[in-house]
Order: structure tokens, then sequence, then C-alpha cells
């Protein structure tokens, strides 16, 4: 009876503070604050009784992290439109879901981005009788983009040397790579301290959002997740300008494979790292701010010209664009510079799940932050987290140390689901784990159904991993797509389905396989280097 009276008492904690403060008006973000405070008493008080004295000293190997504060939520608290604080954050862009069509497969996407030869369009460009406006604007990793002898750069420099005035190659250099760090760590495992990892692909006015690379896996057999935004001209201009803005923060590649700063410009790794972190904020954020701010300017219009005509008379007046139903946040994380609104968004949207949502989270690699941890064990929405088996890893067969890496993975998995079993949390919270033979598993993202919903009405798809590196080390972009459209939740609800799809769930049973047994060095090495992978 005690223990049952406990857990009641601990249950009826964020009740009591939402009851509480939905007394006060405008306050929902401080209720959800609170809410999300008042659910972690009792469990990190059974944590620590529970957790091993030596993991104790694993914060210690790590830079404090700070609070974030959610921001005010349900400016509308019915049906799509609870998401629209997320407009005070980042620009809100609203579009006819006939412009958005989510795909499904690595064939899918490779006939989506499969394009004329770019070297004969630039060509073909150079032939008109005009000045062409045909640039082409590539934005890559350092480290990644020049590891080996032949690499993203080697493949480029044709490109740029044929057509220096029309071509741009701009290599991101992580701050934190630098003085006698950067010399002692190996090629291969400098990435780990921090990289460009955004994936977005422009065309014209469409832009793809994904969480796949280029290389030939991502076109064939190597699962991921992938949207297409047709002719939005705001969203394309928008992420151009992010693209232009962390290339203007990145050092240029010239045609004799050398690199520059653009001029004015701190040197990412031998300038001041203060400096060269606050010029990049400021560059990245007046792209987040003044889009932002024009978007809100079209909102207004929009509100007032809708107030004064029908829809007849806009219909007479030339404007035949459908009403939006479907709209877009880009939402960016890069804690180097200090920007976390991706990280603010996450945990505002774990923590405002209602008693009856569903979650379906995905990430090919399981190592989420203790944050999103927390929401996920204290919250009231159900999870359905799908997860990479050691098959489809990504690093599953590698030589050396990286061989070891799945290995980590499903230690880390175990802790996690023990930890869900000691809570008694198994119906609440479930894993799944994505297996196809012959292919390696990359999709990442979540999938928001609300209580007494059978289809989703917002999903986040970009290249976040849920991760350490993903909030704190590396640059990311994603984006939320909140739609009251049926068409378009029934295609995220099938694309969910088919991942899910091909996944079993994970019981006790599960890590007593051979292939789950984990060698002890691993054990004991994963704490201390998780926040690398």
């Amino acid at each position: 009876m005690a223990a049952a009276a406990t857990a009641t008492a601990a249950a009826a904690g964020p009740v009591f503070w939402r009851r509480l403060l939905g007394l006060l008006p405008g306050r929902p973000g401080l209720a959800a604050l609170l809410g999300r405070l008042s659910d972690r008493l009792g469990r990190n008080r059974d944590r620590r009784r529970r957790r091993p004295p030596w993991l104790l000293l694993a914060p210690l190997l790590s830079p404090a992290v700070p609070h974030v504060t959610s921001p005010p939520c349900c400016l509308c608290p019915e049906g799509v439109h609870r998401f629209q604080w997320i407009r005070n954050l980042v620009p809100e862009f609203g579009v006819s879901s006939s412009h958005v069509r989510v795909l499904s497969s690595p064939a899918e996407f490779f006939e989506l981005m499969k394009v004329d030869c770019l070297e004969s369009t630039l060509e073909k460009s150079l032939q008109t009788k005009f000045p062409s406006d045909l640039r082409v604007s590539i934005l890559l990793d350092f480290t990644r983009g020049s590891r080996g002898r032949k690499n993203s750069r080697t493949m480029l420099l044709p490109l740029l040397q044929r057509f220096p005035e029309q071509v741009r190659v701009s290599l991101f250099h992580t701050p934190n790579l630098r003085g006698l760090l950067r010399l002692l760590i190996p090629e291969r495992f400098n990435e780990t301290i921090g990289l460009q990892h955004i994936k977005v692909y422009l065309f014209d006015n469409s832009v793809v959002l994904s969480g796949a690379n280029l290389s030939d896996s991502y076109f064939t057999n190597r699962q991921d997740r992938y949207v297409f935004l047709q002719d939005c001209p705001e969203i394309a201009d928008f992420f151009t300008e992010l693209v232009d803005a962390v290339g203007d923060v990145s050092l240029q590649l010239q045609g004799d494979d050398t690199v520059q700063v653009v001029e004015g410009m701190v040197h990412p790794y031998k300038g001041d790292r203060a400096a060269y972190c606050k010029a990049a904020n400021k560059r990245v954020m007046d792209v987040i701010n003044s889009a932002r701010t024009r978007q809100q300017m079209l909102h207004a219009q929009t509100f007032h010209s809708n107030s004064l005509l029908t829809q007849e008379d806009a219909a007479a007046a030339g404007d035949q664009r459908p009403a939006p139903d479907t709209w877009i946040y880009p939402l960016i994380q890069m804690k180097p510079f200090e920007i976390q609104i991706d990280e603010i968004v996450t945990e505002t949207l774990l923590t405002e799940a209602e008693r009856g949502a569903k979650v379906y989270l995905t990430t090919g690699y399981f190592n989420l932050t203790q944050a999103y941890m927390d929401l996920v064990l204290g919250t009231r929405a159900e999870y359905q987290i799908l997860l990479a088996s050691p098959e489809v890893n990504g690093f599953f067969g590698a030589k050396g140390v990286a061989g070891a890496i799945p290995a980590a993975y499903v230690h880390i998995e175990r802790q996690f689901y023990s930890e869900v079993c000691s809570l008694g949390q198994q119906e609440r919270v479930q894993l799944q784990e994505y297996w196809r033979r012959g292919w390696t598993f990359h999709a990442k993202g979540l999938w928001l159904y609300l209580a007494g919903s059978s289809l989703p009405c917002l999903t986040l798809i970009g290249s976040p991993n849920f991760g350490y590196r993903s909030v704190h080390r590396d640059l990311e972009a994603q984006i939320a797509i909140v739609t009251e459209s049926r068409a378009l939740q029934q295609q995220l609800h099938q694309e969910q389905a088919q991942l899910y799809l091909r996944s079993g769930a994970v019981s006790s049973a599960t890590f007593e396989q051979p292939s789950r047994q984990v060698k002890l060095w691993v054990k004991m090495v994963t704490p201390l280097i998780k926040n690398f992978f």
C-alpha cells in the first residue's frame, strides 16, 4: 500500500502543477516547465538509488549542459494550430499539402535527385548569348570532405577549376578541432569533435530535406527518410540563405586544392574561437530572424487582405494560390554557435505530448541525450522507438575500433531498456529494432499522433539523431511539418508504418541472443566515448 501511495503521489505531481498553473492565463510554457521538473523529482530519486557509483563520474567527462527554458506553447489549444508557438522562434511557411511529397525508399530518392550532368548544364550556360545566372553552391564538412586521397574535394576540383565564377565549394571546419587536438586525432576520427551534418538539396524553388548523403548506398540499400517540397520559393530562399551563411563562415576551396577564409571572417581553427563563434552566430541568426520578420509581415498582410476580400474577390484579382493547410518550420541546431532552436522545440514537443498521444521516434544511432531520455521516461505520451539492430548499423563489420560501435549501441540500448523496466513503463515506452537483410538503417525523426487520432499531424524530418553529437557538436537542420491535410497525414502515416513493419519488438530475451553479447571492455569504454558518436 505504501509503495502504491508513493507512486500515486509522484504521478499526481505534474497533474497538480498543470491544474494550478492552468488557472493563470497565458502561462502554458511555465506549466510545461514546472510539470517537467515535478516529473523528474521522484524519478531522479529512484535512479540515484539504482545507479552504480562509478557511473556518477561520467558527467565529469563532458561540459555541463545549460538548462533550456521552453517557450510559451499552445497559442490555440485545439488541432494542429497548437503548434503555432514555434513561429516565435523561426519563420513559419504556410503551403498547400499538394506541394509536399513524402518519399519512402532509396530508389525514389535516386529518381528524384537524378538530374542532367551538372558539368554539361554549366557548359550549356556558358554557350548562351546572355550572361547566365546559374550558380552552384556546395557546402560540405572539411574533415569528411578531405578524408583519404580520393575524396569530395578531389571530385569537385575539376568543376571548380572549369567554372570558377559559377561554382562555390565551402568546407565547414568546427572551431572545436584546433591546436594540439587537431594534430593528435587521427583523420578517421577527427569528425567526432564536430561536423557539418545538414542534408538539404536545393533546385530552383524546390527543396529536398533528408538525413541521407549522396553516396552510393543512400541510393540503393541504406534506408533513410526524405521529403520533397516542390515549388516552395520562400522555403527555398530560406535554405539558400542558410547555406550561404554557413558557407561564409567556412573555408573556401580554391582551384589549386588550397582553402581560404572569406575576407573579413575569423579563421575557424587558427583565429580566436570566441570571436569566430560570435560572428558565426550573428551571420546565421540574421538569416533566421530576417526570414521570420518577412513571414510575419506576410501573415499580417494576408490576414488584413482576407478580412477585406472574399475568396471570390481574391480569385477575380488573380490570386489562384490555395489556402495553406500545412505549415513548415525550419529547426536549426548549431550549439558551437549557441544556436539551439531544434533542441528547444524537440524538448517542448516531448514535454507537451499529452496522455493518449503517441510518439513514433526513430534514429539509426540510439544514443539519446539525458534530457530527451528523461522526457521520454517521465511524460505521459506513449512511445514507439525504432532503432537499428546491430546487423543494420552502418558500422557493422567495420575494421578496428569502429567495428565495436554496434556493440556499444547495444549496451546503451540495454541500459535504456532496463531503465524502462525498472520504472514499470514497458507498456508506455516500447523499443523496436529495424532489420532487413543486406541493408543498413539511417532513418531519424518523429511522428506525433494526437490523443484519439489514428493519423499524425506533425513530423520532424532532417539530419538530427537526438544524440549528444546532434545536440552539442554538429551543425544540424530539420523541419517540423504540421498539417491538417488528411492526404498528407496519410502519407506520413504510411511512411511510418512501412519503416516499423520491418522491425521486431525488443524484450529481455533480445539481449540474450549471441549477437547481443557485449564485451567487458566495450561496456567500460562506452560511458567515456558515448558523447562522440
